[in-house]
């Protein structure tokens, strides 16, 4: 066998198998759910397979990245995103009545970016003062929290701003912050929500108000909540089966390739198959914490106990979002919903928990 032959095999053997095998499933399942979501379009289904090609091509790479040259990335990272941020408030596009693109020759929405941005500069940060970690270093991440944060906000994006700001509060958690701090904040935020409520853009408090009664605008902003709660409650304990939903097949449901997928999938494979896909992703969740646990380094610990939480925070949001317990934020299913950008971005987070399974493993042998 050639010497590159035996370098990558070499390589894959030592990616965490647990968890590639649990994202593999996942993706299986979201090819055929993007299958009949699209009417079985072969020019959607090309694209979701070549997405799913480069994504895991990307994670592979990226899961052979050692930790210590991923905490290097952390910092230009952050400051580029930061930067090109500033660039949308400054000279983004327009679209929809939201500014969250740059023209870059192509359509750049840097939000995406700072997914991963902000936990690699927040770990890399913790990591660097890891031997004396005060009071000063939690304001100081909080602050490199908040930047971001408040300028995706501004865009508006509050589906974005809500994720990375998940994000950052996971990576404060598990970096060590106290309880009473973590209190008196959930307390000053329940204090400041009517503050919060007069500071909302209309069309999002609209959305909340749609959650509260759908039946409100029935063909307006409450259409997306009732139409995905009747395909979900359709599809009953063991749905109508792969490509026999109703709903889905006489195109009720909006948006059923992206964020409303969990919808068609409700409808087709019912309760006992959305308990399956939580279990799946819940499994998922667990081998990172796992991973997270066992990490020589902090830095890796925080990454992979982070990107973890993200998946679930993802998942949760989406899931309630179209069961109609969530307001209708914009975020898609994690590895199920069609789109290249968010499944790239996701799978770069796997192959860096991959990353720190993969660097433990090596120092062991």
């Amino acid at each position: 066998m050639p010497q590159n032959s035996h370098w990558i095999v070499r390589r894959l053997t030592h990616l965490d198998g647990i968890l590639l095998t649990l994202v593999l499933l996942l993706l299986g399942v979201s090819l055929a759910v993007v299958a009949s979501a699209s009417g079985q379009s072969p020019v959607r289904i090309s694209g979701h397979l070549i997405n799913i090609g480069l994504a895991l091509a990307v994670m592979g790479v990226m899961a052979n990245v050692p930790p210590h040259i991923l905490s290097k990335v952390g910092p230009p990272l952050y400051v580029a995103g930061v930067a090109l941020l500033i660039g949308v408030a400054l000279f983004g596009e327009i679209r929809n009545g939201a500014r969250r693109w740059l023209n870059l020759g192509f359509a750049f929405q840097p939000s995406e970016l700072l997914k991963l941005a902000l936990p690699l500069m927040l770990a890399w940060y913790f990591q660097r003062n890891e031997g004396g970690l005060r009071a000063k270093h939690f304001l100081v991440g909080g602050a490199l929290l908040v930047v971001p944060f408040l300028l995706i906000l501004r865009q508006p994006d509050l589906g974005t701003a809500m994720m990375i700001g998940a994000s950052g509060f996971y990576l404060l958690f598990f970096a060590g912050l106290p309880w009473k701090v973590i209190f008196g904040g959930g307390a000053l935020i329940g204090a400041s929500l009517p503050l919060v409520w007069g500071m909302m853009h209309d069309y999002q408090q609209r959305r909340v108000l749609t959650l509260l009664d759908p039946s409100s605008d029935p063909l307006g902003a409450g259409y997306h909540i009732i139409q995905s709660t009747i395909a979900i409650g359709s599809g009953g304990l063991f749905g109508k089966g792969w490509m026999h939903g109703t709903q889905n097949q006489l195109d009720f449901i909006p948006e059923r390739t992206t964020d409303f997928i969990y919808a068609v999938f409700g409808e087709e494979f019912g309760y006992f198959g959305a308990i399956l896909l939580v279990g799946l992703y819940l499994a998922i969740v667990a081998r990172g914490l796992v991973i997270a646990a066992r990490a020589p380094t902090l830095f890796g610990r925080l990454m992979a106990a982070t990107l973890s939480l993200n998946l679930f925070t993802y998942a949760f949001v989406n899931m309630g979002m179209v069961s109609g317990i969530l307001p209708v934020v914009g975020v898609p299913l994690p590895l199920m919903s069609y789109g290249g950008t968010a499944l790239i971005t996701l799978l770069l987070g796997a192959g860096i928990v991959m990353s720190v399974a993969t660097h433990r493993q090596l120092n062991k042998t």
